[in-house]
This record gives structure tokens, C-alpha cells and sequence, in this order.
């Protein structure tokens, strides 16, 4: 299989912010054991499991290493017998044979990349470091190999000759993109300069991730006093009781940190200077001038991938890895950007109005003198400006959305409105961690179409935040059907418990669910082509869709039920949710637009500009965007920005609020032609959801739609404009 350069990159920056869990290891061997047959390395073969899942019950850490390394060699083996091909090249024997080497390599590396963001320990962690630059070796070695390169471009050059079928002309001009992309055109000085400068920031990546996981760990707030946490609830107090026991710090309670700035617990917390506090440990976590402080890692990061992008003929790393995107430019990012900053930044200080007049009137009633609103005042204040405006409690809430049930009756009953879609849950495969579950996917024809695992609860060793990824890809060329797999990180009930939900983590799970759909309707015969694998300003696209069905009435109506009772949810609540779904969106923009900036005022740097120093660049760049609110910090800091130093997303964040135009656009189709319906459901997978990468992605949404996306229901849909102006289908 031809290793993309995506998936490289998300093979070698898998790891997050996590704690480390023990090593899994083997059995001691006894004098007996001695004579018994070598064990062999299960990842070096095929899966003999129902769609070649992964057998995580015979897979030990130390099994990942060898079998990367073995995968590299077999590549580089491979890819050395394509260049080297005396015959004339052609499609078949330059670009199908790079689609069909690499099989090992893109085998384990897919399912190191599940388990070391899931289920991390020390033993993956070091994995990850020692081979990160041997896969950025093995890139350079297959983009940088003149020979190869050579066969590649005769054929792109001969491409209107060949009398290719569409999906294979798409591949000749992706890959061939590719290589250009990655420097195949430079000479063999530029070339050598290149391959240094790839093999240090490849380091320097892991080298972040590493720190940033143990500097999330290190930064949990632990609280002596019990009366500090006033506000959460049993399950959360539960919660941090486990966690500092896990630690060895029993009499105490540990508020572990998620990879955002704000933090869950700030919304219910009643203690001031407890929300002062986690506030301060969660920005400052990356900052404390220890070994774990990312600053100059990434400051050497941003300079490295500057220096790249001059090397390459660019004037910066955003306009290098923008080439592929749907935007194609830095230019015209920013144009789209800063049609939402003044919107988003007005709504925002609107906000913050209702809730200093809440912590004003709060204070008179207490007697005590008012405070300025600060950024960890926000959510907790914000709260209760939602209960105030809309006599609405998140705790009313939650009795209503119980794990499975949102799971099964929402997730998986969209699915089957909208798709044909039906779900029967496997305990007969094995998985990674005990919390983990798999379910078989059928077709609206009945045939078996996927398997999907679900892992949804946190846990000290998991990466933060919630993503969708494969263990086997969908191929035609391979014959292999899509292993699709989620991860959330919503908090684990105690035993014999309920696992109650927040409205946020309702629409969590639809939205990787979305991300799971357009992996699971993947229907390519490439795998470079196939699924997930497109522009990081597309493939938001589908996950962000699927969000609108978490409130759909037919939909919400089937699994918004108490978990007790059964009852449904009261329909003067369910006005209350709908009433309320635009609060707090100033808030939410604002803190996504300031870290989206921050990311392109960071690959926008030239080669020339000096090292900087990451807390000046920042509280600069805010500033100079007109979206320094002080009681808005960004989603992500710089020196926590997960995404874009080390998770593919290096001038890409954007994407986020990218592709929330293409799906509140793509939604207001749906309303306009009866919402949730099979036909709908069928033509937007026959046209989006099933092409994966195999023609020009704003073509595709062109076509789909009738028309260019519009930004009118986004700023509808986020609260930022009131009426839309009229949007008619051609």
C-alpha cells in the first residue's frame, strides 16, 4: 500500500496529553517454557479476525518496534524494485505497484496509532520517539528518490493519453502532487537540506508530544479540601477521587486536564479561587521551566518548517501545505477568517455583558464587592445566565441522555433513517482496554459493511478530546473492508452506575460518528484515495453534518429518554435545549477563530524571521487580529497546541470552521428538501460520503449542492446573524 504522506504524519504524532498506565508484559517464563517454540510476532502476518481486526489479545507493546521496522525495510525494499523497473513506466507499474507496497508498515502503523492515543503507556511512548524519524527517513527516501520521481512524472505527463478511469486519473494527480509537494523537484543539495530539516522536526514533533502528555499529567489540579470541589456533582467528585487514588494520593482529589484551555468542571464549581486555579494550571501547564516546557520546542518547530517552506519556493509553510486544501491559499483563509471576527468578537462582548451583570448581582446579594469577569468566571457564570434566560440546569439534562441509549437509539437510529444502517454488537472480538466495544455494521441490503469500536470513557492514559481513525482502510485494490473506530473521553461512572451525558457530549459522539460514516461508506479502489483520506478542510465536512441529527425531533424523540423512567424527555425541556441552542456561541467562535489565527500567524513566518519568543508572538498576534478578549483565551495556547505541532493540522486549524460553513450549508439542503429521509440519506452518501478523495473536493460538494457553499446558515446556525438572506437551489 503507498504510505501517504498523511498517513506518516499521523503514524509519527499519534500520541496527546495523557498519564502513562503500566506496561503490558508477558508471563514469566519458566525452564519448561524454555523449549517451547518461539513466539511469533503477530502483527507480522495478517489478521485471521473478521475483517482482519486487529487481535489485540495476542499483540504485546514490545511487538510494535520490530514489526514497524520490518515494515519499513519491506517498503523501502519495494519501493527501490518500482524505481528501478527497466521497463517503461506506466500506471500500472509505477502508481498501482506504490498503492500495493507498504502492506506491513500501513498494517501496524495503523493500529499503533489506536492504541498509543488510547491506551499509552512508557513502553509506546519510546516507540514512538525512535521511530518518528525513521518514517520521516522512509518519506524522504520515496519523495526524494529521483528515480522514482522520474517514472512518476512520465506518467502524470502521459495522463490524457492513458484512457485511465477517473479514480485512477485522481490518483495520478494526487500522488504526483505529492511528490512535488515534498520536494521531488529540488536538486540534490536542496534535496540533502530538506531531509535534515525533516529528520529535526520529526524529533522535535515527538519530543512535544512527549512533553506535553507528561506536562498535562503533572498540571492536575489535586485538592486537599473536599469543600473546594462545592458545585460538582457525586460523579465527578467520584471521579477525582478515583483519579488521586490512582496517583497514590488518597485523601485528596485530582482534577485531571483535558487538551483545551477551559476545563469541564469550571462550569459547576462554586469555589472562586478553585476555578482561579485549574484555570491557571491548564494554561500555564506547558509553561513552567521544566523539562516538560514545549516553548522552545515549538519555536524551533515554527522556524524549521519556515526554513522548509523557502526551500521549497515558498514564501511560508501556510501557502507550501495549503497547495492541497479547498482554501488553496493563506490569502484566502484569511479572507474567510475575518468575515467572522467581527461577528463572533461582538457576540462575545455581548455576552460578557449578561454575565458580569449576573456576577454583579450575585455579588450584591452576597454582600460582597463585584469582581471583573475573567476567564475561568466564564463558564460558570455563563451557566447561570443559561439557567436565568432560559430555566435551563445541564443537570435537568442529563437524566435524559444515558450513554447507550443516545448510542443505539440516536447515533445508530439516525444512521439507519438516513442510510439503511443496522448494528449488532461482536464480543467475540478482541480489544485493547475492557471499556471498549465492537459492533458489526450491516448494509441497508443486509451485507456486512464494517466494524465499529466505541471507547468513550477517559481514562489517565488516553489522549484528550475525541477523534475517529481506522484499524484496516477500505480498498478494493486489497479487497479489505473499513475497521472504524471512536474515542471520546466522557467520565466513567462508578460501578453499577448510569453513564449520563452533557448535551456537549451528545454531540460529540454524532459528530465522530460522522467521521466514522464517511470512513464506513469508503467505496475506493485506492487507498490512498479511499475514505478520511482528503483535504484537512473537507474531511470536518461529514462529522460536523452529522451533528445537526443529535437534535432533529424524529430523532431526539427516540433516544432523549430517562434512563429510570423511560419516559421521554418533557416537551417544555426539550423547547428549552432548542430555545437555548445558541447561547454561548460568541464564546465558542471567538475562542476557535483566536487559536485558527494563532496557527496561521505562526506558519505565516518567513524564513527570516528570528526565533521567537512564543508568549510575545501569541499575546502579539491576538492583538494584531482584533480578537484579544481578555476573558476569551484561545481553545489551545500555543505551547499546548496539539494540533498544530505535532497532529497534522500545521495551518490547518481553520478547517474547523471551514467545513462548519460546508455542513450548516449542507444541512439547510436537507431542510429544504424534507430533512430525514432515505433519499437524502442515499444521495448524500452516493455523492459525498462514498468518494473519499476521488475528484476535486469543492467539485464535489459543487455538484451535490447545485451551488458554492454559503456562510448564510453558518452565521444563522452560530448565533452571529439573525436572518439569512434568501438561498435559492439551482
Amino acid at each position: 500500500m503507498y504510505i501517504s504522506r498523511l498517513l506518516l504524519i499521523a503514524m509519527t504524532t499519534a500520541l496527546t496529553a495523557c498519564a502513562q498506565a503500566p506496561q503490558k508484559t508477558e508471563p514469566a517464563k519458566t525452564t519448561a517454557a524454555k523449549s517451547m517454540p518461539l513466539r511469533v510476532n503477530p502483527l507480522l502476518a495478517a489478521s485471521t479476525l473478521p475483517f482482519q481486526a486487529p487481535p489485540f489479545d495476542k499483540i504485546l507493546d514490545r511487538d510494535y518496534q520490530p514489526a514497524i521496522e520490518e515494515g519499513i525495510r519491506q517498503k523501502l525494499a519495494e519501493i527501490d524494485k518500482i524505481a528501478s523497473n527497466p521497463e517503461p513506466p506506466t500506471f500500472e507499474n509505477t502508481y498501482v505497484a506504490m498503492e500495493k507496497s507498504g502492506v506491513l508498515l500501513s498494517r501496524v502503523g495503523m493500529v499503533f496509532n489506536g492504541v498509543a492515543g488510547a491506551n499509552t503507556d512508557d513502553t509506546l511512548q519510546k516507540v514512538q520517539e525512535e521511530v518518528a524519524p525513521k518514517l520521516t527517513a522512509l518519506d524522504d527516501a520515496i519523495h526524494l528518490n529521483d528515480r522514482l520521481f522520474q517514472r512518476v512524472d512520465a506518467v502524470y505527463n502521459d495522463r490524457a493519453k492513458l484512457k485511465l478511469d477517473p479514480e485512477s486519473l485522481r490518483l495520478v494527480d494526487v500522488v504526483h502532487a505529492n511528490f512535488v509537494q515534498a520536494g521531488a523537484k529540488l536538486s540534490a543539495a536542496d534535496k540533502a537540506k530538506l531531509k535534515d530539516l525533516n529528520k529535526e522536526e520529526a524529533s522535535l514533533e515527538a519530543a512535544f508530544n512527549n512533553k506535553l502528555l507528561a506536562a498535562t499529567k503533572n498540571a492536575a489540579l489535586v485538592v486537599d479540601d473536599k469543600a473546594k470541589l462545592a458545585g460538582l456533582s457525586d460523579a465527578d467528585i467520584a471521579a477525582a477521587t478515583q483519579a488521586a487514588h490512582d496517583r497514590k494520593l488518597d485523601g485528596k482529589y485530582v482534577l485531571t486536564l483535558q487538551n483545551t484551555t477551559q476545563q469541564p468542571e469550571l462550569q459547576d464549581l462554586t469555589d472562586r479561587a478553585t476555578r482561579e486555579s485549574l484555570f491557571e494550571a491548564s494554561w500555564n501547564r506547558a509553561e513552567k521551566g521544566d523539562a516538560n516546557d514545549t516553548r522552545a520546542t515549538i519555536e524551533r518547530i515554527a522556524q524549521i518548517r519556515a526554513q522548509k517552506a523557502k526551500l521549497l519556493g515558498f514564501p511560508n509553510y501556510a501557502a507550501w501545505t495549503l497547495q492541497d486544501q479547498m482554501a488553496k491559499t493563506p490569502a484566502n483563509v484569511l479572507k474567510f477568517m475575518h468575515k467572522l471576527v467581527p461577528a463572533a468578537v461582538a457576540r462575545a462582548r455581548a455576552e460578557a455583558h449578561d454575565i458580569q451583570s449576573v456576577i454583579d448581582k450575585d455579588q450584591k446579594a452576597l454582600k460582597q464587592p463585584t469582581f471583573k469577569l475573567q476567564p475561568w468566571d466564564w463558564e460558570h457564570y455563563a451557566e447561570q445566565v443559561r439557567k436565568a434566560k432560559y430555566d435551563l440546569d445541564e443537570n435537568q439534562i442529563k437524566p435524559y441522555f444515558e450513554l447507550d441509549n443516545v448510542l443505539k437509539n440516536g447515533v445508530f437510529y439516525a444512521a439507519n433513517q438516513l442510510y439503511g444502517l443496522t448494528f449488532k454488537q461482536r464480543t467475540d472480538i478482541p480489544v485493547y482496554q475492557p471499556d471498549v466495544r465492537v459492533f458489526e455494521v450491516f448494509d441497508k441490503d443486509g451485507k456486512s459493511l464494517a466494524l465499529f469500536y466505541c471507547d468513550y470513557f477517559k481514562r489517565d492514559n488516553k489522549n484528550g478530546g475525541a477523534w475517529m481513525d481506522n484499524f484496516v482502510g477500505q480498498s478494493k485494490l486489497f479487497g479489505t473492508k473499513p475497521v472504524i473506530y471512536n474515542v471520546a473521553n466522557f467520565t466513567k461512572p462508578q460501578p453499577g452506575q448510569p453513564a449520563l451525558l452533557s448535551m456537549d457530549d451528545v454531540i460529540t459522539m454524532f459528530h465522530e460518528f460522522g467521521h466514522g460514516l464517511h470512513g464506513m461508506f469508503a467505496d475506493e479502489e485506492y487507498p490512498t484515495l479511499s475514505g478520511t483520506n482528503t483535504a484537512r478542510d473537507f474531511v470536518e465536512f461529514p462529522s460536523q453534518f452529522n451533528e445537526h441529527w443529535a437534535l432533529n425531533p424524529k430523532v431526539f424523540a427516540n433516544y432523549a429518554k430517562h434512563y429510570q423512567t423511560g419516559a421521554p424527555m418533557p416537551q417544555a425541556l426539550v423547547d428549552k435545549i432548542k430555545n437555548s441552542s445558541k447561547f454561548n456561541k460568541g464564546y465558542a467562535m471567538t475562542e476557535a477563530i483566536a487559536a485558527a489565527m494563532l496557527d496561521m500567524n505562526w506558519h505565516m513566518l518567513g524564513a527570516d524571521a528570528p526565533l521567537q519568543d512564543s508568549d510575545k508572538f501569541e499575546a502579539a498576534a491576538l492583538k494584531q487580529d482584533k480578537i484579544d478578549l481578555s476573558y476569551v483565551p484561545p481553545r489551545y495556547r500555543s505551547s499546548y497546541f496539539l494540533h498544530i505541532w505535532a497532529n497534522g493540522y500545521s495551518a490547518g486549524y481553520y478547517a474547523y470552521s471551514w467545513t462548519q460553513m460546508l455542513a450548516d450549508d449542507a444541512f439547510e439542503w436537507f431542510k429544504q428538501h424534507g430533512e430525514l429521509t432515505r433519499e437524502n440519506g442515499d444521495r448524500f452518501r452516493a455523492m459525498i460520503l462514498s468518494r473519499g478523495n476521488t475528484e476535486d473536493l469543492a467539485k464535489m460538494y459543487r455538484d451535490w449542492r447545485g451551488e458554492e457553499p454559503s456562510i448564510e446558515p453558518m452565521l444563522i446556525d452560530r448565533g452571529l446573524k439573525a436572518e439569512a438572506k434568501p438561498h435559492k437551489n439551482k
